[in-house]
Formats: C-alpha cells, structure tokens, sequence
C-alpha cells in the first residue's frame, strides 16, 4: 500500500480510514511539525525526503508546486468532503494500482451531491 503524508489541514478521520485500509499514513503531529505554520515547500520536501506522497486540502498551491517540480513522491490533492470514510475510499481507489506515486499529481474530487 502507499505511503503517504498528510499535512495539517488534511482530516484526521481521512487518516484514520486510509490507516484502516492499509495504507502507511504519516500526519505532520506525528513527525511534531504541526503547529509551525511550515510553508508547502518545506512540506513538500519533508515528504519527498521520507518517500511520500503528500495528502493535502490545498489543491491550488500543491498543484503550482506540482507545475513547478515535478520531482517529488506524488501529490494528491483533494476537494472538502465531511463524509471522510468516502474521501479514504476515493483516494484508495485512485493510488490502487498505480505502481509509483513519484512524480504524479492525483485530483480528487467530491462527487456532486
């Protein structure tokens, strides 16, 4: 399963599903960055260094970094769902046979109501 970080504004609940589902999923209180107010570069960077895909809320500014480097372990950016067991499932279903998160950019959406 994929290994993924998930930065603070990504729900916990999200998190807990993805766990449940098998994937190794890594918070920024884990790692004791929350609370710093740590630039999405930095974010970016602590995740390519640890092999992760990034799990993020804030589609428009991981997009851009995405457009400007395009060498990190994958990005998913997703829109608001408060349905989080949903939003995990999406995302399982997105990253489930890819081979390799690097590099790729993955949209997740919340299906219309």
């Amino acid at each position: 399963m994929a290994r993924l970080y998930a930065d603070e504004n990504f729900p916990f609940p999200a998190v807990e599903a993805l766990r449940r589902l098998g994937h190794d999923v890594l918070t920024m209180m884990d790692t004791g960055q929350a609370g710093q107010g740590l630039p999405d570069e930095a974010v970016l960077a602590f995740a390519r260094q640890e092999g992760r895909a990034v799990l993020t809320l804030n589609r428009k500014h991981f997009i851009r970094l995405h457009l400007a480097q395009s060498d990190h372990a994958g990005i998913i950016v997703c829109s608001y769902d408060p349905d989080f067991t949903r939003l995990a499932g999406q995302i399982d279903a997105a990253i489930r046979d890819e081979s390799s998160l690097q590099g790729v950019l993955i949209r997740i959406n919340r299906p219309a109501p």
